[in-house]
């Protein structure tokens, strides 16, 4: 059997094979942050797609998210509205189902996505929407977080969350994000979906296969392969095979009538675990085009819960910090 998370081993191939247990220590850490990031993060869950992983051998004693440094607040683009119903009302159960959505979702793919490979010293530009409603006062703040990711790490990332500018240092020897953002990494993924399932739970060594998974691999399938989709740039087949694996996911379901940042009311995608409570992702109804995100988070004091939705209007590959399209 092919390594399929050899694009992980890549970050320290002389490292020891992990354990089953020391692979189930580092899954619960992992588990652990990605709850916390949900629950408490003051910043945008769903801005930040990098998580930045330790390697196969510190793995095994800790996996944390991203270190990310506030270097200052930027407005952000902030707007005050009233409130907004779609972010208030509760969502109903759609009447299509969540396999049909992301099975079609992926043949509406097909080849319409036409792979560009960025260079290691580029950044990928992207500027993304999002509307945040706060529970109880239903008070609407809209920001546009623009953002340069380092391709391959080696440089300092400059991006957004909610208005904060934050710089996101280089990378460390050892180090690398999910998803990772090397074109030469991104094309060992697997497009098989099961495989592709298996690959993003390994943490650094091949996963066990779909059959063996716990509800704990489920959530971790589908928290990480939430965060793949959200990377803009992606090699052909891999986005259609992220929809059909999480299709595979147990209790995955349909939630009709979710609005996203740009005011399209679609069908939700979300999974039965209760860590992923109002996490889904946005398509339409009818041609199953991917719309956005939506998410929820608490304020860091605990006292505010907000729900966010967002979607990317534009990214390109650029040769330096600040450059735009």
């Amino acid at each position: 059997m092919s390594d399929e998370l050899e694009l992980l081993r890549d970050w320290d191939a002389d490292a020891a094979p992990l354990t089953e247990a020391a692979r189930a220590r580092a899954r619960h850490r992992l588990l652990n942050t990605m709850a916390r990031a949900e629950r408490h993060s003051e910043a945008a869950p769903s801005r930040r797609h990098a998580l930045r992983l330790a390697t196969a051998a510190v793995a095994a004693a800790a996996v944390t998210g991203t270190a990310v440094l506030i270097a200052g607040d930027g407005d952000g683009g902030a707007d005050r509205a009233g409130p907004s119903p779609s972010a208030t009302e509760t969502p109903r159960m759609a009447e299509v189902g969540a396999v049909t959505v992301l099975h079609g979702a992926a043949a509406r793919l097909g080849r319409a996505e036409t792979p560009v490979a960025p260079r290691d010293d580029q950044y990928i530009y992207s500027k993304r929407i999002i509307r945040e409603t706060e529970r109880g006062t239903g008070k609407v703040r809209t920001y546009v977080d623009t953002n340069w990711d380092s391709v391959d790490g080696s440089r300092r990332s400059l991006t957004m969350e909610l208005g904060h500018v934050i710089w996101e240092e280089p990378m460390k020897k050892g180090e690398g994000v999910w998803p990772p953002r090397q074109w030469s990494k991104l094309k060992k993924l697997p497009t098989d979906p099961g495989k592709l399932a298996s690959a993003v739970i390994g943490i650094g060594r091949p996963g066990k296969p779909t059959s063996e998974f716990t509800k704990d691999d489920w959530y971790m399938a589908y928290f990480l392969l939430g965060e793949l989709l959200k990377w803009p740039l992606l090699p052909d087949g891999l986005r259609p095979a992220a929809y059909k694996a999480l299709a595979l996911v147990p209790g995955v379901r349909a939630v009709d009538g979710v609005t996203d940042s740009a005011g399209r009311t679609g069908v939700g995608i979300a999974s039965s675990d209760p860590h992923a409570k109002g996490r889904y992702l946005i398509f339409d109804p009818k041609t199953y085009a991917f719309l956005g995100f939506r998410d929820e988070r608490i304020s860091a004091s605990g006292d505010k819960k907000y729900v966010q939705v967002s979607h990317v209007v534009d990214w390109a590959i650029v040769d330096r910090l600040r450059q735009r399209p």
